[in-house]
């Protein structure tokens, strides 16, 4: 399944693709995809009332709504950084034993097409493209990877903007160069596990202005999506419905010789395989 979320900002519906065009609302009975839907069964739930629906005509057509992001506003929002080789070597900085772990705030996120506002004082912001994991029932110690990979309930695409100065040259406190408002657009929608043939093997991929920055592909990471949640269980739980950023490839901004910032009117459009695309603005600061 496609999970969505659409319509105005804070009034988003849950609706489940089917097409391009067409889509399921299962409104009527799921208040919204969160970490009750999640922690409660409900992809299975509504699984076979979405097959009935589709099957008897009751489908929606896409009318050129909002998109927000496919989930509520996650518990916690947990970020791999370094997870890919090449992206390290860019970086200039070895490749880790374990996953590096920061966090972002959780109401940094917002839909695929929102627009991303550069915070106040910002010198060095950037883009990454990454593969966002989302948690589908409470974890903690987890005894296998197959357990990790049970845990999952879906891909998405999400862009994990940052403002390097605040992240590298304000105390080494990564937090602070990932929180700032409008900093996490996910989607278009979330896929469950079912959807993905190989979940490392996807090409990612973002452009600048029409200019492609970022070309890899998942199956690159040192860490792989399993690997991840298993770890990340050892040391907290892991509730419904929270979004986990995997780490980015190589093209970002601050890998560049002279580095390329974000400025406002820039355009950022990105995607990975099966997983959609995004398209931001980016605004200037308030």
């Amino acid at each position: 399944m496609y999970l969505m979320r659409i319509g105005a900002l804070g009034a988003e519906k849950p609706v489940v693709r089917l097409d391009t065009d067409t889509y399921v609302d299962v409104g009527d009975v799921v208040t919204d995809f969160d970490e009750t839907f999640f922690g409660t069964g409900g992809l299975d739930r509504i699984r076979p009332l979405v097959a009935e629906r589709a099957a008897a005509g009751r489908v929606s057509r896409f009318a050129g709504e909002r998109v927000g992001a496919p989930l509520a506003r996650p518990h916690q929002i947990l970020c791999v950084g370094l997870n890919y080789r090449d992206h390290a070597a860019e970086t200039g900085m070895p490749v880790p034993d374990e996953p590096i772990l920061f966090t972002k705030s959780p109401n940094t996120l917002v839909g695929p097409n929102d627009d991303v506002r550069i915070p106040r004082g910002s010198t060095k912001p950037d883009w990454e493209v990454e593969l966002g994991v989302v948690i589908g029932t409470r974890a903690s110690y987890l005894d296998s990877v197959q357990e990790a990979r049970d845990a999952i309930a879906g891909y998405v695409v999400v862009n994990d903007v940052s403002e390097r100065a605040f992240q590298m040259e304000r105390g080494g406190q990564w937090a602070k160069g990932k929180s700032a408002e409008t900093f996490n657009p996910a989607g278009p929608w979330l896929a469950t596990p079912d959807e993905i043939d190989d979940v490392l093997g996807l090409g990612m991929w973002l452009d600048l202005n029409g200019v492609r920055r970022q070309n890899g592909n998942t199956r690159t990471m040192i860490f792989d999506p399993y690997d991840i949640v298993h770890y990340l269980s050892q040391f907290m739980v892991l509730e419904p419905g929270d979004l986990i950023n995997t780490g980015t490839p190589p093209g970002v901004g601050m890998g560049f010789i002279p580095p390329v910032w974000l400025k406002p009117g820039d355009v950022m459009e990105l995607g990975i395989d099966g997983l959609g695309t995004q398209r931001q603005h980016v605004l200037a600061p308030r």
